[in-house]
């Protein structure tokens, strides 16, 4: 397993070399959804890690959401990684890109489809991080109506363990209607109950992604779970 360090693929940090495993373990402390990254994917635009997908969906059972990202730029990758027994997709590129067939997959896809938008400094990248898209996330978010969700990066802070973007997560909930899973920056408990606080007059985020803190044992699952429910 390879985790970033602000989107960059030459600060990669290995925690393991057993997903699955990893997986299950998460799984067996009560997780009831997994957020899985193909990198190599989300750099070339083709599925690379459908096996190991697979094997995770397989091993967590059906009662673990697996929502799988990266590289997803087309209706085949989609059905591809549905088809591994992921309940979930996040396309990123797609969405800002080509709106026509954000528009198509979501009518395939409905409820399966979710958007992940990586903001640099309150612009949209694309591509695995690696290209500005030229517009803002202003201008993005009123595109997305119809999707599960939106999965927010702020890349500066992503792996980073520095603390959530807290104006951001404010702006996108002041300014969305669609569920938003915040993601980057959380570097143990204060973070997470910070997040699960932020309120934007009656809402609050549907989730939050946390990989770097869980694997360096700055945060524990089971408390990361009990803060979140104890959230109200």
């Amino acid at each position: 397993m390879v985790r970033l360090r602000r989107g960059d693929f030459g600060a990669q940090i290995t925690y393991g070399h057993d997903p699955v495993a990893t997986a299950v373990a998460f799984a067996e402390a009560g997780a009831g959804h997994l957020h899985v990254v193909d990198l190599e994917a989300a750099r070339t635009g083709v599925p690379h890690e459908l096996a190991t997908i697979r094997a995770i969906g397989a091993a967590v059972g059906p009662q673990v959401v697996v929502q799988v990202g990266g590289g997803i730029r087309t209706v085949e990758a989609a059905e591809a990684v549905l088809e591994t027994g992921a309940r979930r997709v996040v396309v990123g590129t797609v969405a800002v890109a080509d709106p026509a067939l954000l528009t198509d997959m979501l009518a395939r896809f409905g409820p399966a489809l979710v958007v992940g938008l990586d903001v640099r400094a309150g612009a949209v990248a694309v591509r695995g991080w690696t290209e500005e898209a030229g517009v803002d996330l202003d201008d993005v978010l009123p595109t997305l109506g119809g999707v599960a969700a939106v999965v927010v990066t702020e890349i500066g802070r992503d792996g980073t363990l520095d603390g959530p973007d807290l104006a951001l997560y404010r702006r996108v909930l002041a300014v969305s209607d669609l569920p938003v899973i915040a993601s980057g920056g959380v570097g143990g408990p204060g973070d997470l109950r910070t997040l699960a606080d932020l309120r934007v007059g009656d809402r609050r985020l549907a989730g939050v992604i946390v990989g770097r803190a869980l694997y360096e044992g700055r945060l524990h699952l089971a408390e990361a779970l009990r803060i979140v429910a104890g959230a109200g």
